[in-house]
């Protein structure tokens, strides 16, 4: 059974300038909501609307508190909007937000919904789970089987509560040929890290996404399922190519200095002036040397109100990758073969009446031409699809009844 409304949601802000890049970044988002009737959809679109605009107000000075505020900001309009209404009262929504900037991979997150990278051979997850699984988990208290632990029940979202607690990680290297995944927990349940590494690596994006989603529906995926695919495709992306001041945290306009602590360097030098034309050369020196301590002494607690923390890759936030999946030993392609086959196997236990012969073309071309195969691949789900829609439409009609 799935959702009446799609409570899924997602955004992309894609910098077009070499402006907003060096002040912003690259902004990608997915958002699941949660709640009775329109109110999980009413939370992820306030979620989507407002994170990203709040973002590009705030990253100016430094992009991780940017990023922090607009995600908090962006829970108080969540909240206020459902204590104002009874039928979006505690209604929330998960979000998972992954900003590119030329310091590295930024990611703010609440919730279950996760983002991956893909890098080489390796799929790794850049987020915690806020889900009391992973809760337990974490504080050593799963005891037993996991299985017996509700998966469904996460922790921590956007709109229930005034308040919210968000996971900045970060920043992380950039690689070129680094695959991102975003996507809503209506993926990760179906289908598997071991499956989305060995569709991410061989697959464009855009094949990429669609063979996701079309894959965790053919398995029943009883969720929305929203799915932004990312590829770093140029070098000038790396962040080992970037001459970037690094990002900071903590760094606060320095107080003005008081009037009067100006009269102790300004007085001493003028004295120290006249001693010397006095012939008071000793003194004179004396209180050029207290003179210029004091301004050193100005000129320091300036510079520390303004410095900040500085980050890198080795002072950063967060403490991903969470998990790390290698891409299967058999090959990308020949699992993705033995997915099809999986899937033909349980259509004929089920009871599926499919058309396979689309899908076997497909099949046929992809093991032909090694070249092309992820391609093929990618359209033999989309046809596999298309034939479950078909069937599903058809005992649908053979079981309705006219009066």
């Amino acid at each position: 059974m799935r959702r009446s409304q799609n409570q899924d949601s997602f955004n992309v802000m894609l910098a077009h300038t070499p402006e907003q890049w060096a002040k912003r970044g690259h902004f990608f988002m997915v958002a699941d909501g949660m709640g009775a009737h329109a109110a999980g959809e009413l939370a992820s679109k306030l979620a989507v609307d407002n994170i990203p605009h709040l973002y590009s107000k705030y990253a100016g000075p430094s992009p991780p508190e940017g990023l922090r505020r607009a995600i908090i900001e962006a829970n108080t309009e969540i909240h206020t909007r459902g204590q104002a209404n009874a039928d979006f009262h505690q209604m929330g929504t998960t979000t998972s937000c992954l900003v590119l900037l030329p310091q590295g991979a930024l990611i703010g997150h609440v919730g279950d919904s996760r983002i991956y990278r893909l890098r080489g051979d390796v799929l790794h997850q850049l987020t915690f789970d806020h889900s009391l699984v992973w809760e337990l988990r974490a504080m050593n208290q799963l005891e037993g089987d996991a299985h017996n632990v509700p998966k469904n029940v996460i922790t921590r979202s956007l709109g229930p509560n005034p308040d919210v607690q968000v996971d900045i990680e970060g920043p992380l290297p950039v690689e070129e040929g680094d695959v991102y995944l975003l996507c809503s927990d209506g993926l990760t349940g179906p289908v598997e890290d071991p499956d989305l590494a060995a569709i991410l690596s061989c697959m464009t994006p855009d094949d990429a996404a669609k063979t996701l989603v079309h894959l965790a529906n053919l398995r029943g995926g009883p969720d929305n399922i929203t799915v932004v695919v990312a590829r770093v495709s140029s070098a000038e992306l790396a962040t080992s190519n970037s001459k970037a001041e690094p990002l900071s945290i903590g760094r606060r306009d320095a107080p003005p200095t008081p009037p009067a602590l100006w009269v102790v360097p300004i007085v001493c030098m003028l004295v120290a002036l006249v001693m010397f034309l006095a012939g008071q050369t000793p003194l004179a020196v004396g209180l050029s040397v207290v003179g210029v301590a004091a301004l050193g002494y100005i000129g320091y607690q300036q510079l520390q109100g303004a410095k900040g923390t500085q980050l890198s890759a080795h002072r950063r936030l967060g403490a991903g990758p969470y998990v790390e999946v290698p891409v299967p030993d058999m090959g990308s392609l020949a699992r993705i073969s033995e997915i099809i086959d999986s899937l033909r196997a349980r259509a004929t236990q089920i009871g599926w009446e499919l058309s396979w012969a689309e899908v076997d073309r497909h099949c046929q071309a992809a093991k032909a031409d090694p070249s092309t195969a992820a391609h093929h691949y990618a359209q033999a789900f989309a046809c596999l699809m298309v034939e479950l829609r078909a069937f599903l439409a058809r005992q649908a009609s053979d079981s309705a009844v006219e009066l």
